[in-house]
């Protein structure tokens, strides 16, 4: 039997026992409902209260525009960023949003949304699909570490940390429900401005109804630009989530490398080609992270030991996950984790015990060059025969210097054409032989490394983390922080942004988001369903304002523009690291956003 009917034939009995079971939340929490639901489910209870005397004002339904500069509280009457119309900028081929927010004293048996057509003064249409209009979803969050320094760090016993229902989730596919008595709800409006929409302001309406009864009719208006922006596989934005198939394969119940797995990771990843993601993520070797997510990452790689001592390795569901995301559009980069994993052991087949076997070694060590030179060797004659070589990097992560050193040596032997790529500290003995670096976010590039990778056409990008507490992508953290962390690449003048869990989800993800370790929300970006977020909408929405950016400087620099140019540094020079959250990331990005809007 291969190894990929081995694996399907796994994944099927061990996702069948788990459906037999009612949902438990990572923190141990009873859902009260099956196991992961993928259509309809109830959110956990609010750990908060509503006052009685606050919500005792509010008597009818009421419905206004908010700002998505706020996540509003399930149990509060929302206050903060209400405003009577709601006017969005965009250019051609930009997402724009918009949060409206829905609060009630009594409660709603129906309440359903919808909007009007958008429609400029010389009446020219948007198309009907261009606007859509989803109910957000409360999930359960923690917040950051006691002292407040970050998020990283096992959190064994989740009493320690407040717990509390945020607005995150974005869901399409809940087209009417009930709103109690004291409670808010709020609304995602979205507009994908076509790249072929006339310029000019068009004006619509998002109706909000209980039942066939209208709450309130919200005037929604979208000014236009000339300018265009180019379709996310264009973009040069080198994004870099990580994708993790085995999640998946869990949470939707299906074998794993099966037809319904592949079918069940098509619209979400669908969802990261359309943010502009540039690479594929995948896994060469057993646990390159020791296993630390809930649903570890296995090898996409079958290492075999003949009992002649030497080495043969099957590439089959390596090669199916790449053509698969290829088939969705993200075609650009393959990193490959890791020579060096987080545990020093590697996991292979041995045709002499007929049994799984396992070699721990470490750079440096015979055993180690003698196992990677066979592998490598042999990858290297699989990429090129695929004509894959050229866009695939060995990836590793956070490791020494002194130990990429070793590892370098091992590549470059194996094949002195192996491009590399690393995330973790800046070293400047390795610089050059790195094709993608990405380092932490505190760190610095020097200016004229910068400039020469540049030149030679090597990706430069940073990273956050667990240990950032501000920017960061937390279910808790401050929206506009998602923007923030683009608009910081421009001004370092760097290519992109690396977030290593696209979708590693917990347990229970539509419901709670909280992990054995680190702060809420930061293993995952999406959610099952192929449902947004808050989080994801805002850090593509700073992804489009980083291309905005280059897009600007290429066009004044070959018109010799130099004022538009100042005018951009200038725009930028207030995004500083540590600014926050004395002054919210929101106040430096809507000032910055008036004035990349004026070009």
């Amino acid at each position: 039997m291969t190894r990929f009917s081995i694996l399907c034939l796994l994944g099927l009995f061990g996702t069948s026992m788990l459906f037999a079971q009612n949902g438990v939340t990572q923190c141990g929490t009873p859902t009260g409902q099956p196991r992961f639901p993928l259509n309809t489910y109830q959110e956990l209870p609010d750990p908060a209260t509503p006052s009685a005397e606050e919500w005792a004002t509010v008597s009818t339904p009421k419905a206004s525009w908010g700002s998505i500069d706020y996540r509003y509280a399930k149990r509060m009457i929302p206050t903060k960023g209400l405003q009577k119309v709601s006017v969005l900028q965009g250019w051609r081929g930009e997402r724009v949003n918009a949060q409206a927010v829905v609060w009630t004293g009594e409660d709603i048996q129906n309440l359903n949304l919808s909007l009007t057509g958008f429609k400029s003064s010389k009446g020219a249409v948007l198309p009907a699909d261009a606007c859509t209009a989803a109910f957000m979803r409360y999930v359960m969050t923690d917040q950051l570490n006691l002292n407040g320094k970050g998020g990283c760090g096992n959190r064994p016993d989740h009493s320690l940390f407040d717990s509390l229902l945020v607005a995150d989730m974005i869901d399409p596919d809940l087209k009417s429900m009930k709103l109690p008595a004291r409670t808010s709800q709020p609304i995602w409006v979205q507009c994908w401005i076509p790249q072929s929409a006339t310029p000019g302001m068009y004006k619509g309406n998002l109706l909000v109804k209980d039942g066939e009864k209208l709450i309130a009719s919200l005037p929604l208006e979208i000014k236009v630009s000339s300018r265009e922006l180019p379709q996310p596989s264009e973009w040069a934005y080198h994004l870099d989530l990580w994708q993790n198939p085995f999640a998946v394969a869990r949470y939707y119940q299906v074998p794993l490398w099966s037809q319904a797995h592949m079918d069940a990771m098509r619209p979400l990843m669908k969802m990261l080609a359309d943010a502009g993601q540039k690479i594929i993520t995948t896994s060469i070797m057993h646990k390159p992270w020791n296993g630390q997510t809930e649903d570890y990452f296995e090898s996409m790689v079958t290492w075999l030991k003949r009992a002649d001592g030497t080495w043969a390795f099957d590439y089959t569901v390596f090669d199916r996950w790449v053509e698969f995301m290829m088939g969705v559009g993200i075609n650009k980069q393959i990193n490959c984790y890791s020579m060096v994993p987080w545990k020093l052991s590697f996991q292979y087949f041995d045709q002499a015990t007929n049994s799984l076997q396992f070699v721990t070694t470490a750079p440096g060590e015979p055993a180690y060059e003698e196992m990677w030179m066979a592998m490598l060797t042999s990858f290297a004659k699989h990429l090129k025969e695929k004509g894959w070589f050229d866009i695939c990097t060995i990836a590793m992560d956070e490791r020494p210097m002194e130990v990429m050193q070793k590892t370098l040596k091992v590549i470059r032997k194996a094949d002195p054409d192996f491009k590399v790529s690393l995330a973790g500290n800046y070293h400047e003995q390795i610089e050059k032989d790195l094709y993608d670096y990405c380092i932490a976010i505190g760190q610095n590039f020097p200016e004229d490394v910068r400039i020469r990778r540049a030149a030679e056409n090597k990706r430069t990008t940073y990273y956050t983390c667990c240990s950032e507490a501000h920017p960061n992508t937390f279910t808790f953290s401050d929206p506009a922080e998602a923007v923030w962390i683009s608009f910081y690449s421009s001004k370092k003048h760097l290519d992109g942004y690396l977030r290593w869990a696209y979708n590693s989800w917990p347990l229970e993800p539509l419901l709670d988001s909280r992990f054995r370790s680190w702060a809420g929300g930061d293993t995952y970006l999406v959610y099952p369903g192929a449902r947004s977020c808050l989080r994801f909408e805002r850090l593509i929405e700073g992804i489009q304002a980083h291309e905005k950016i280059r897009i600007l400087r290429q066009e004044f620099q070959e018109k010799g523009n130099e004022a538009g140019l100042r005018k951009i540094e200038k725009m930028l020079v207030p995004f500083n690291l540590g600014d926050m959250p004395e002054i919210p990331a929101a106040t430096t990005v809507n000032r910055a956003y008036g004035i990349l809007n004026s070009f």
